[in-house]
């Protein structure tokens, strides 16, 4: 097959995964960014990197963000969220983080395949991105994707977030030209 093909076909994985997210359960998770002092972004290896580009948006709408786990990210209170991206909702280092923001009284958030989740149970807002595990996609005959491991739900969870940043935009009356002025200018 070709890469245009390739390309064609992820698409089509990609709106029809895309389509299924629940608008409400955005809506829940926008009000918890914008009711927050501070928000914390975490999530593993591309789960990450899609986290970090989401918190660079949210910086760059002036909201006060961090990236669990960087030198410069300071404790969290119960006026805070956590956001966690996670697509099997069971990453070790993740639960850890969330049982601590809940011990500190700080509402968690999870992007996620599966809301019965270990973190899905301590979150107060979840966010159902319906596309595969990992683990799943290594099973002969899998059918909700034909990429590898979790790139469908990475790439979900990457345009999932740039949707909710168009909604957090629109609730603060924000256009992209109020955002540039904190574009990285240093370099």
């Amino acid at each position: 097959m070709s890469t245009n093909q390739y390309a064609a076909d992820i698409l089509k994985e990609l709106e029809r995964t895309l389509s299924q997210i629940d608008d409400a359960e955005m809506q829940v998770m926008a009000e918890h960014i914008l009711a927050a002092e501070q928000i914390f972004v975490a999530g593993a290896g591309r789960s990450g990197l899609m986290g970090k580009a989401f918190a660079m948006r949210l910086m760059q709408m002036g909201l006060r963000v961090y990236v669990v786990g960087e030198t410069v990210t300071p404790g969290i209170s119960p006026k805070d969220f956590l956001l966690l991206c996670s697509g099997s909702g069971e990453t070790g280092s993740l639960a850890a983080m969330a049982h601590k923001a809940n011990k500190a009284g700080a509402p968690v958030g999870l992007i996620t395949i599966k809301p019965e989740s270990t973190i899905g149970q301590i979150a107060d807002s979840v966010v159902r991105i319906p596309a595969s595990a990992k683990e799943d996609t290594a099973t002969a005959g899998a059918s909700v994707t034909i990429q590898p491991m979790g790139s469908l739900f990475e790439q979900g969870l990457l345009l999932g977030m740039d949707a909710l940043v168009l909604t957090l935009m629109e609730m603060k009356s924000m256009t992209g030209a109020d955002m540039f002025g904190r574009h990285a200018n240093l370099e």
